[in-house]
């Protein structure tokens, strides 16, 4: 007879899953409120999930607080990983999405905005976000990654107009192709290593790879291609410009960031230990993946007439440019990717609530997009304030010194450097020379150009207190970032070298 299995519930350490359960009671609470009483005014609901993300970033700092003390936490069977890679990730995801919920409150009425559900599906995307950077565990990633996509499909499509709805289903149909190769690439790991811990299937294939080396090559590849898509990267990055498009210009700055430093930080946990075991051809094909991807987006972004569009293919290769990191596979590298990120989350999501500023609501006639260059036109004249703020973003997206994304293109570019790759960091260099021609087109449309009358009407529309706040801190971050970058460049890297990476 089997003697019954007992689990202790300290053993459990059930405060892992903490973070995670805050965001999903705040969704339970919007959608209990709105049956208790319908109709609510949609600034309470902002409210609560900026007070339940506020609770999540509470626990997330004392989370970090306990790590530093004591090291990496696991709980509930062993499959929640509450390291420094884990923590970093989640502030990420927390802030920016804590900056994107207030742009919900803009002057003019927009449909998605008006449903409690909005609110509650974007809580649920968020903690499938962090079930996804806090385990180790492929199976647990998976229902993370799908918790989190199932939602984003449905806020993409809330948005209610013709492009939306095709952006959506664009999206759900090549994320559900992306599902499907990482439940293959999942089952061939598992097949070759008896687990579906990251860090179990490191240690087998780390002894004896090669005898495997079809598999893992195969596994990997359905592996990398799965990423590929969640990340962008060229050649899988082709629903990104259409589904940013088609989504508002909020939603599509935010998933530029969140979703993105999710995806990296699971493919550092998959690629790296084969990257440092010597997977020469891991290194190739990434090398390749991280130059094409970074080239061939700036070139599209040269030739495109929309903004927004121009701003999908920069996210793209910023994505490329960061996916270097994980190449490299450095303590400096990995610190270098979440100071991007961090300091690109900031700039990247004020330019796209620069473009929800100045959204209309209807297209005027032979307007064949939202965003033209020429809806800039002579910005300068008829919106100063912001025509300045706009080209404080497009110059710190550029890498222009002394603004944010200079340093942290200096210090990715550094560390391809101390590692080796001089190649790699000439084509960062250059690529970042590429795309200072694309963000300057667009000074040059605000500020040496004459205003076009037909736009005039549609610009700072949208305006509102709360848009202007998060545009403004988003300015102050990007102007002053180089009196944070070493501060907070030291609290990354003790992270990142404690988790082991």
């Amino acid at each position: 007879m089997l003697e019954p299995i007992n689990v202790s519930l300290a053993s459990l350490n059930i405060a892992t899953l903490a973070p995670m359960l805050i965001a999903v009671l705040g969704a339970l609470v919007i959608l209990t409120i709105d049956l208790a009483k319908g109709g609510l005014h949609k600034s309470l609901y902002v409210m609560i999930s900026l007070l339940f993300l506020l609770l999540d970033l509470g626990s997330l700092i004392g989370f970090a607080d306990v790590f530093l003390k004591n090291g990496t936490v696991i709980g509930f069977f062993n499959v929640m990983l509450m390291d420094g890679i884990a923590i970093l990730a989640q502030i990420i995801i927390v802030v920016g999405s804590m900056l994107f919920i207030p742009l919900a409150l803009t002057s003019k009425r927009f449909h998605e905005y008006d449903y409690p559900e909005y609110f509650a599906l974007f809580l649920f995307m968020i903690a499938g976000f962090q079930f996804m950077v806090a385990s180790d565990n492929l199976i647990l990633i998976f229902v993370g990654l799908e918790t989190a996509s199932l939602a984003l499909y449905t806020l993409i499509a809330l948005h209610n107009r013709h492009k939306s709805f095709e952006a959506a289903v664009k999206y759900f149909t090549l994320g559900a192709l992306a599902a499907g190769l990482y439940a293959f690439g999942s089952m061939i790991l598992y097949a070759i290593s008896g687990s579906v811990e990251i860090n179990q299937i490191a240690t087998v294939l780390a002894e004896d790879h090669y005898s495997n080396i079809g598999y893992v090559l195969l596994g990997m590849a359905f592996m990398l291609s799965a990423f590929g898509f969640k990340l962008s990267i060229v050649p899988f990055h082709m629903w990104a410009p259409d589904v940013y498009e088609g989504s508002s210009a909020a939603l599509a700055g935010y998933m530029s960031i969140v979703p993105k430093i999710a995806g990296f930080v699971v493919a550092m946990r998959l690629f790296e230990f084969l990257v440092h075991s010597g997977v020469v051809w891991l290194q190739v094909i990434l090398y390749i993946v991280v130059v094409v991807t970074m080239t061939a987006s700036n070139i599209w972004a040269l030739v495109q007439t929309d903004v927004k569009r121009m701003l999908a293919y920069s996210s793209i290769s910023h994505a490329g440019f960061v996916m270097a990191a994980i190449l490299i596979g450095t303590t400096q590298a990995n610190s270098g990717l979440f100071l991007y990120w961090a300091l690109f989350s900031f700039t990247n999501l004020g330019s796209f609530a620069m473009l929800w500023v100045n959204r209309q609501k209807n297209l005027l006639p032979g307007q064949s997009s939202d965003h033209p260059y020429e809806k800039f036109s002579g910005m300068i004249k008829t919106m100063p304030m912001g025509a300045v703020m706009m080209a404080l973003f497009m110059l710190s997206l550029a890498g222009i010194p002394p603004f944010a994304l200079f340093w942290g293109k200096l210090y990715m570019i550094g560390a391809a450097v101390s590692s080796g790759y001089t190649v790699l960091a000439l084509i960062m260099a250059l690529n970042s020379a590429i795309a200072a021609y694309f963000y300057l087109k667009l000074i040059v449309f605000m500020f040496m150009k004459e205003p076009i009358p037909a736009y005039q009407n549609s610009y700072f529309m949208n305006a509102s207190l709360s848009l202007k706040t998060t545009i403004g801190l988003a300015a102050v971050v990007t102007i002053f970032a180089i009196f944070a970058v070493n501060p907070l460049l030291e609290v990354i890297t003790l992270f990142v070298y404690n988790s082991g990476y």
